[in-house]
C-alpha cells in the first residue's frame, strides 16, 4: 500500500471531493454573496453528500494502491488535548489577522460574505454535521493530499490542499478568506508536525461546533 499520489490522482480527490463546493462557493461570490438559511434537512443532505463523495474518494483511492486504512483517525486523549489547543491558537491567529484586516480595510468590503442562519438545526444534526464535516475536510485535505503530495516537496504539498480549501469557501469573502487560511495553516502544521490526523479533525469539530452553536440551534 502506498501513501503517495500522482499528479493525476491528486486531481481526481481534489475534484471528487472538493470540486461541487468549490463551484457552488464561487457561484455564491459571483450572486453577491446572498443571505443563506440553513434548514435541519438542508444539513443533514450535506452530510449525506459528503459522505457520499468519501465514499467514492476511498474506492478510488484504494483501487488505486493508497493505504486506506491509514487515514482513519485514531483519538487519544493526548492529541484530543493537542486539538483543542490546536483550535484555540487558530482562533486566536484568526482573531489577529482579522484585527489587521479590518483597520487597514473599509468596513463594506470587510462585510462581503454569505451570511448564514443556523436557527432550526437540532443539537444531533449540529454534532453530526460538526463530524462528518470536520473529518471529510481534514482526512482528504491532509491525511491525502497533503500526506499524498510530499514527495513533491513540503511547500507544494501544504500550498496546494490551502489553496484548495480557500477555494470551496470563498462565499466567506475576504475577511472569511484570511480566517481560513489561519485555521487552514494552523491545522496543516500540526499535522505536518506529528504525522496525527486527530488533532486537526478534532481542531475542526470544534471550529464547526462552537460558532453554530452560538449562533443558534434549538432543542
Amino acid at each position: 500500500m502506498k501513501s503517495t499520489l500522482s499528479a493525476a490522482e491528486a486531481v481526481v480527490v481534489a475534484v471528487l471531493c472538493f470540486g461541487l463546493f468549490s463551484l457552488w462557493s464561487i457561484q455564491a461570490v459571483l450572486a453577491g454573496f446572498p443571505t443563506a438559511q440553513y434548514s435541519n434537512d438542508g444539513v443533514l443532505q450535506m452530510m449525506g453528500l459528503e459522505l457520499a463523495l468519501a465514499a467514492a474518494a476511498l474506492v478510488f483511492l484504494r483501487v488505486r494502491g493508497f493505504d486506506v486504512v491509514s487515514l482513519l483517525p485514531r483519538p487519544t486523549w493526548w492529541d484530543t488535548l493537542l486539538g483543542a489547543l490546536t483550535y484555540l491558537a487558530a482562533w486566536a491567529l484568526e482573531t489577529v489577522c482579522a484585527s489587521v484586516y479590518e483597520s487597514v480595510v473599509p468596513p463594506a468590503a470587510a462585510r462581503d460574505v454569505v451570511e448564514f442562519s443556523f436557527t432550526g438545526l437540532t443539537v444531533a444534526t449540529l454534532v453530526g454535521f460538526s463530524i462528518v464535516n470536520g473529518l471529510f475536510e481534514e482526512v482528504f485535505l491532509l491525511g491525502v493530499l497533503t500526506r499524498g503530495l510530499r514527495q513533491w516537496g513540503l511547500g507544494l504539498a501544504i500550498g496546494l490542499p490551502l489553496l484548495l480549501r480557500l477555494l470551496y469557501h470563498t462565499y466567506q469573502g475576504p475577511l472569511g478568506a484570511i480566517g481560513v487560511v489561519a485555521f487552514g495553516l494552523t491545522v496543516t502544521l500540526v499535522y505536518v508536525r506529528t504525522g496525527r490526523l486527530w488533532p486537526s479533525v478534532y481542531a475542526h469539530i470544534l471550529a464547526d461546533l462552537i460558532p453554530m452553536a452560538v449562533w443558534g440551534v434549538s432543542q
